[in-house]
């Protein structure tokens, strides 16, 4: 990887995370975790009981994004949508316990706040349950949102939309930002889903794990023939500068206009990928705003990935776990 990002660079990119500042547009959802032993199976069906030892909850979704990007060093704001209930509350709590500006979150009171609950027993996800409302947010709600959009994009480097289908992503929505982004001349990065690629035609740059690329794109990514193909395809029907397919433990693959760069996985260990998206968008647009190429934006993402993936829950990493990946890289 040397080739596309000497250390020094990375050192001097990482360096500048700190004058990042980065919007954040997206799906907010609380994570909670519990934690214990599984000893025995039920009498009751065949299910494992899992004995509770601890519980916690995290920033999930966008406002992981806004984390990572928190715990490496840069500005971030966020505007998205919660409930007005107790989850809405922690998540606000949460994120003015970092001094992250909570004034873009809406309060929607016909809608709870996400939340998914992972029940883990010795390193494994036993189960997973979610608390939601994926219909689209009210015309009020949108309005609010994109209001604080228009008035917080000229004071940031770099415009993220984190997309989980909850609701708030709309075509409307993404047009308008782009349309104000392309006026500032602020790139726009998106951590996409499947079901809404027509939305982001026109975007800077676009995120998509194999399984979404591969969805999108019609083309089964079977080896780097397949994986050529589809990229290709994402890139020319989304009319984006970049592509990044997200590969697991192959790594990832950058495309842009007569150019494929394919970036071996650092990843050690794999605990959890809970989330592991999230670190990805939140390092590249870190990357970009402190004036790395997509090349280096995305081998930084790459080795954050890799830190991430080794940790169990929704996981984030600071500039110095990042800039010691990149010495031991």
């Amino acid at each position: 990887m040397e080739r596309y990002l000497k250390p020094k660079r990375a050192h001097a990119i990482i360096e500048r995370f700190k004058k990042a500042r980065v919007l954040v547009i997206g799906d907010l959802i609380m994570d909670h975790f519990i934690w214990g032993k599984v000893r025995r199976i039920s009498p009751e069906a065949p299910v494992p009981v899992v004995e509770v030892t601890s519980e916690s909850l995290m920033l999930g979704g966008s406002a992981n994004v806004v984390n990572n990007i928190f715990s490496m060093g840069g500005h971030a704001l966020v505007t998205g949508v919660a409930g007005r209930d107790d989850d809405g509350k922690k998540l606000l709590k949460m994120l003015e316990d970092r001094k992250i500006p909570s004034g873009g979150v809406i309060i929607d009171a016909k809608r709870p706040t996400t939340i998914k609950t992972r029940v883990i027993a010795h390193s494994q996800q036993v189960v997973r349950f979610d608390r939601e409302k994926k219909d689209r947010v009210g015309q009020a709600t949108a309005g609010k949102v994109m209001d604080y959009i228009r008035k917080s994009a000229k004071n940031v480097d770099v415009i993220v939309i984190s997309d989980y289908a909850k609701g708030l992503i709309t075509e409307t929505l993404v047009e308008e930002t782009g349309e104000i982004c392309r006026r500032l001349d602020k790139p726009v990065a998106v951590d996409p889903k499947v079901e809404h690629f027509d939305y982001y035609k026109g975007v800077t740059i676009v995120t998509p794990n194999n399984q979404e690329a591969s969805l999108a794109s019609g083309v089964e990514i079977t080896g780097d023939a397949s994986l050529r193909r589809a990229g290709e395809i994402l890139l020319n029907r989304l009319e984006c500068a970049a592509l990044l397919i997200t590969r697991g433990e192959s790594g990832m693959s950058l495309f842009e206009d007569n150019a494929d760069t394919h970036i071996p996985t650092v990843a050690r260990e794999v605990f959890d990928v809970s989330g592991a998206g999230d670190t990805v968008i939140a390092t590249l647009s870190l990357a970009l705003a402190a004036g790395a190429s997509f090349k280096e934006a995305a081998v930084l993402a790459n080795f954050a990935a890799g830190i991430v993936v080794g940790k169990i829950g929704t996981a984030t990493l600071t500039t110095a776990e990042l800039a010691e990946a990149v010495a031991r890289g």
